[in-house]
């Protein structure tokens, strides 16, 4: 009976119903999962200023970019288990989480080591201001200790969304937030422990939130028991995450390293510049977290879809997902465009750091129109398990046209924050073609990870 509330077959029932079910749950968590740099943010620029949040910034973008390393491989976790399971082979389900979690210990303990020898050289080569530079290495630091947790938890997260479930990461992950906001108010607020103390309630908060997630899959009729010999590393299961997750990852790390371009060329205009990037960032995990959740959850109901051989269930997905993910897109970009200065004094009252992220912003929002339509498209290729596709797609978009553009406009033409803007909506816009000429092709309909006959 237990099992119900874990696995959900989304190969049946109302399509718009069940991905408004799915989305919802994910997108709340996208949304609480956001608040944990957010809240970075606010109580460190609160409490002590603007080199602190320059400092939170460039040290949280170098861990994010390592976190979507991992990502990539728990998203191809997804695929993989909900394709599995779409096709009734729950033993190949049990052995591929196995294989994952022993994996992602492993490159969790190494990156973890291997971060903290150069973390250093990274915040120089990112042109960190002098101002902020301690911040960022401290908060660098620290975050890398709690690299384990972080894989940990999004890989329990992509597991249980390969099963159907996007209700229980929403519990953990909220509750890890909770968390992290008390302790921010505790040892930035009252500790003055500025980006360091950002830095340790972030960790803390997120090894509780995969403790809690563990107990809570044990207590329960998970299909992995967590037994010693019961994390295996099968190589043919490694192969397929490999061949399905490598490929996002390489995307991810190319999409987060051209966005760092932009970082690096705000860095060189000075501090309040650094903070406008950064504060404008934080803004948009909110608001293209309805596109990421909605693209994200496009992906799972497809693998299992593509699974049992639904095709057209599977297109129907697509198309639902975009109208949903542009309703509520399209409504972010013109509160952006209309109260900009209200949304940047949240977060600093620098006059100055308001007026270079008014001109950064206006620019920047216009990816609020084109992600829907790009998210959805990368979620249909990936949860068909054509993630080679979806990779070239994105690093073409952020090699070809997001850092070209930011160079040019930031840098040769002096455009200034406004030029720079630019990159991110020309980039998506890109990626949103090829991945619409690749959908037009039909070759996505061929399945690459469970074979059925169609």
């Amino acid at each position: 009976m237990r099992k119900a509330s874990i696995e959900r077959n989304l190969t049946e029932g109302n399509v718009v119903k069940l991905l408004i079910q799915f989305a919802l749950p994910f997108m709340l968590s996208n949304l609480i999962q956001s608040l944990y740099n957010v809240a970075d943010m606010l109580i460190v620029g609160y409490y002590s200023g603007t080199a602190a949040i320059s400092g939170v910034n460039i040290g949280g973008q170098v861990t994010f970019i390592l976190t979507n390393i991992i990502v990539g491989l728990t998203v191809g976790g997804t695929v993989i288990i909900g394709q599995y399971l779409g096709s009734g082979d729950r033993k190949s389900v049990k052995e591929t989480i196995g294989t994952l979690l022993t994996f992602l210990l492993i490159v969790g303990i190494a990156f973890t080591i291997i971060m903290l020898m150069v973390s250093d050289k990274v915040l120089w080569l990112l042109q960190t201001p002098e101002e902020s530079y301690q911040q960022a290495r401290d908060y660098l630091d620290i975050t890398l200790l709690g690299t384990v947790f972080i894989f940990g938890y999004n890989a329990f997260s992509a597991i249980l969304r390969g099963f159907g479930d996007s209700r229980r990461p929403l519990i953990f992950i909220s509750i890890a937030c909770t968390i992290n906001v008390v302790l921010d108010l505790l040892l930035v607020g009252v500790y003055g422990m500025a980006a360091r103390g950002a830095a340790i309630a972030t960790v803390v908060s997120q090894a509780i939130s995969m403790i809690l997630c563990i107990i809570s899959l044990m207590r329960s009729d998970f299909i992995f028991d967590f037994k010693l010999c019961s994390f295996r590393f099968l190589k043919k299961h490694f192969i397929t995450i490999v061949q399905v997750g490598i490929p996002i990852s390489i995307q991810n790390v190319i999409v987060n390293f051209s966005f760092l371009v932009l970082t690096t060329i705000a860095n060189s205009m000075g501090v309040n510049a650094s903070a406008a990037v950064g504060i404008v960032g934080k803004y948009n995990g909110f608001a293209i977290l309805p596109a990421i959740a909605v693209g994200s959850s496009v992906s799972a109901m497809v693998a299992q879809n593509m699974g049992a051989g639904a095709i057209d269930r599977a297109k129907k997905t697509f198309y639902t997902g975009f109208a949903l993910a542009f309703s509520i897109t399209f409504v972010v970009f013109i509160i952006t465009q209309v109260f900009p200065e209200q949304i940047l004094s949240v977060f600093d009252d620098d006059p100055n750091t308001i007026s270079a992220g008014v001109e950064y912003i206006r620019t920047f929002s216009f990816d609020y129109l084109i992600v829907p339509a790009t998210f959805c498209l990368n979620g249909l290729v990936t949860g068909s398990g054509h993630t080679i596709i979806s990779s070239i797609c994105g690093i073409l978009s952020s090699i070809g046209f997001r850092v070209p553009i930011a160079i040019l406009f930031g840098l040769v033409m002096q455009k200034g924050l406004g030029g720079l803007g630019l990159a991110a909506p020309i980039a998506s816009l890109a990626s949103g073609l090829i991945l619409l000429i690749y959908y037009v092709t039909g070759k996505w309909k061929k399945n690459t990870v469970v074979k059925t006959s169609m």
